[in-house]
């Protein structure tokens, strides 16, 4: 299967490129204006990309902290651990023009609903400070079951794919943000 090039989001205002087989949670459930999620159909993995306030009072690798714990507390993990931060080189992201700051984090979290099992999470801030936004993108990997890449089609998404999502996630439309 190939990635979904240039799928939408946010009715259109962003679009991105998707790992193959991703669903889109929306059609099966209520989701968040502000957040798209995708799972993945066999495996328990899951993108999401939200668009966040600007939290303008952290900085730098501290704001990239900041997001991950705000999501642990928000899913009520029992433990959080950052493994790594590092800068993103905006060179990289289709958002370049408006993104003059951006951030990876890699971390685990214990997550009641996983059975308190760790969860590894990936995330990469992005920060639009003329639209007063930070976007964030999230890919969940709980841990590995019986399932190995050659019994999954499509198989499990590598952190490839994700860093395809983060670098070619584009802005069609500011009017998303209001008002400027």
């Amino acid at each position: 299967m190939e990635p979904t090039r240039d799928y939408p989001l946010f009715g259109g205002a962003f679009s991105a490129v998707l790992p193959p087989g991703a669903i889109d949670v929306s059609d099966l459930r209520p989701v968040p204006d502000n957040q798209e999620v995708f799972c993945h159909p066999v495996t328990d993995q899951s993108l999401i990309v939200e668009l966040l306030e600007l939290q303008a009072h952290v900085c730098g690798e501290a704001a990239a902290r900041y997001h991950f714990e705000d999501v642990g507390g928000v899913q009520g993990a029992r433990s959080q651990q950052v493994e790594s931060v590092q800068s993103l080189g905006s060179e990289n992201l289709a958002l370049r023009s408006c993104c003059p700051e951006a951030w990876v984090l890699s971390g685990k979290q214990q997550v009641a609903k996983e059975n308190q099992q760790d969860v590894a999470v990936h995330q990469a801030l992005l920060r639009l400070p003329q639209y007063e936004t930070d976007v964030l993108l999230t890919f969940n990997q709980p841990p590995t079951s019986s399932l190995s890449p050659g019994n999954v089609s499509p198989p499990p998404w590598s952190l490839g794919d994700f860093e395809q999502l983060v670098t070619s996630l584009n802005l069609h439309d500011p009017t998303i943000f209001g008002p400027q």
